[in-house]
């Protein structure tokens, strides 16, 4: 590729574009309405470092001597300067890669978009690329694994999505410069690990040494490729571009990106960190939510492992979540506002793990039922009750909630009000106050007519009566390991 002439192309378009790589121009693009129909995500983290399974951060702490990655590394596989990262590449084949089937599971759940990662920290790209020869297409599958999974999902009806990690490539190899390894200068433009440069404070906005014009420039092509290859509609960008020196680039790449898109629907930015100015794309939490409903649209994303975002086998990073703890986040981010983006890590084979299928199968029994309570449905006008609530921020997932009987989340849709018991109690018994019965000498915040109550799922007629207590709803015989939803039909 002609890397000149392609930059002279993307300021082209930003010349004659709507949009200009300016925080003033970028602020008037609006989130498009496609996008607030969004609930649920599939987030895939596949990539080279699924071959020694440890987790997504190995090609790092591989050469950090002395870590457990280190010590895992050169027992396993020898020294690093012998057998480096990059060494893993050919044993990454996706000889198994089905994406028909993926796609089925992932919509058989109740996904409606899917972002799979297009190029993570260590560097190598999973499409096809005409920037760098170190790409799935070229070398390890020998296939554009993200181009034909966006194919099926696009024929399933799935809104297309792809996150860059790019920019953390900057210093993410950098340690393997502090002892022999295969990781050495003289690196350029072109080169595996290129640039491995110290890492500093990587939370430091303004730390040194700051990413380069070539790296950067590097950075924003690669960007504009995945536009101009696969048109995705939602661009996750992890952490990292909140640095400093990116912002310029940021803007760059922003402007492209909306004006590309402007004739296919629109698109939307994912972010973190502040990395946009509020109201420029739509913000994330890694691994956490929001305590309280939001006005402003916001996605959550995690990990049905707790230890590791990509394939592991190491028993302290393959801690599964139990498909009730991911139902529960759900329908408390749903309620809030929010999107929940929820990552699998495929094997280096191209199959879906065991517990991840068994995971998305659980998923898809209990949307097959309640599927109602989560699209299509907007804010009630409260949101939840009950006496656990979540930690705010992000990194917070690191335990269950240990929801109760008493947490409900509350959605609403077509004059119904949807009451998700967060878990569902031994005795049948629900007691939802937020819709008790009141007079006018003390109104709640709601003050409705009730005419039906029904379980979804329960074949059987609900009990319920109300008053100034709760809106009591029996089960009856009906039990489930999941969280269970009550339909409020009012007038």
């Amino acid at each position: 590729m002609n890397r000149e002439r392609y930059l002279q192309e993307i300021d082209a378009v930003n010349a004659a574009g709507k949009y200009h790589p300016t925080w003033e121009s970028l602020s008037t693009h609006p989130v498009p309405e496609w996008y607030r129909e969004k609930r649920l995500g599939i987030f895939l983290h596949w990539g080279v470092f699924s071959v020694p399974a440890y987790h997504d951060w190995y090609a790092r702490n591989m050469y950090i001597k002395g870590s457990p990655e280190y010590e895992y590394h050169c027992q396993h596989y020898g020294q690093p300067k012998d057998f480096g990262f990059k060494d893993f590449i050919p044993q990454f084949k996706m000889e198994a890669f089905d994406p028909q089937a993926w796609v089925k599971l992932f919509r058989e759940a109740g996904a409606d978009y899917i972002v799979p990662v297009a190029e993570h920290h260590d560097g190598f790209q999973n499409y096809r690329s005409e920037l760098s020869h170190w790409n799935a297409a070229e070398m390890g599958p020998h296939r554009d694994i993200m181009g034909d999974l966006l194919v099926e999902a696009e024929r399933a009806g799935m809104t297309l999505g792809a996150s860059s990690h790019r920019v953390e490539h900057w210093w993410f190899l950098g340690h393997g410069q502090e002892f022999d390894s295969d990781i050495k200068q003289p690196m350029h433009l072109g080169d595996y690990a290129w640039p491995a440069m110290p890492e500093r404070e990587n939370h430091d906005l303004f730390s040194e040494p700051m990413p380069t014009d070539e790296f950067l420039t590097d950075w924003l092509l690669r960007c504009c490729e995945i536009v101009d290859r696969y048109h995705p509609r939602i661009l996750y960008f992890d952490w990292w571009i909140q640095h400093s020196a990116v912002k310029p680039y940021l803007q760059r790449f922003a402007a492209y990106y909306f004006n590309v898109m402007e004739s296919r629907g629109g698109c939307v930015i994912n972010y973190k960190h502040d990395a946009f100015p509020f109201g420029i794309g739509v913000p994330d939490i890694e691994r956490g939510q929001f305590a309280e409903a939001k006005p402003f649209l916001w996605q959550s994303d995690t990990s049905v492992m707790r230890g590791s975002w990509c394939y592991s086998v190491q028993p302290d990073k393959a801690v599964y979540k139990a498909p009730q703890e991911i139902v529960q986040d759900l329908l408390d981010v749903v309620s809030k506002n929010g999107r929940l983006l929820l990552n699998f890590g495929p094997k280096p084979d191209g199959t879906l793990a065991d517990k991840d299928v068994e995971i998305l199968r659980k998923l898809a029994d209990w949307m097959r039922v309640n599927d109602e309570c989560i699209h299509g449905t907007g804010l009630w006008r409260i949101n939840q009750e009950g006496p656990t609530k979540i930690q705010e921020g992000q990194f917070a997932d690191g335990a269950s909630r240990n929801f109760t009987s008493e947490d409900f989340r509350f959605t609403c849709r077509g004059g119904n009000i949807y009451a998700a018991c967060m878990a569902c109690p031994a005795d049948g018994k629900l007691h939802i106050r937020s819709l008790r019965e009141a007079d006018a000498s003390h109104l709640p915040l709601w003050h409705g007519i009730v005419r039906k109550v029904e379980v979804l799922g329960n074949p059987a007629q609900a009990a319920w009566t109300r008053d100034g207590e709760a809106l009591h709803v029996d089960l009856g015989a009906y039990r489930s390991d999941m969280p269970v939803v009550v339909r409020i039909i009012t007038d």
